[in-house]
């Protein structure tokens, strides 16, 4: 029985050390998602930290600044949902599909 448990215990301690391996280097992950046929660009890492974002100059409009928000509402989101996912896929394959919650 303790055999198993300190083999049980030396999983976890491995699987530890995949995991904040993997943390780093999804923060240096980065992914490029734009909304509007390309008029706004958003750089997104794997911490959800938003590294970059561009306006095309021909989507500025004083006078439509409604549409301008949506586009950047759509962009981040967009991006967003991407990093976590990409989170997501990233850790199941370390953690064998076990949602460990607060990792990321």
């Amino acid at each position: 029985m303790a055999k198993n448990m300190n083999n049980l215990l030396k999983q976890a301690q491995q699987m530890q050390q995949k995991i904040t391996t993997l943390q780093k280097e999804l923060e240096a992950r980065e992914l490029d998602i734009s909304s509007g046929g390309g008029m706004i660009k958003i750089k997104v890492n794997g911490k959800q930290e938003i590294l970059e974002i561009t306006i095309d100059k021909e989507c500025v409009d004083p006078t439509d600044v409604g549409m301008l928000e949506e586009l950047v509402k759509t962009a981040v989101n967009q991006a967003v949902r991407e990093s976590q996912d990409m989170v997501s896929s990233a850790m199941s394959k370390v953690t064998g599909g076990i949602n460990i919650p607060g990792m990321f």
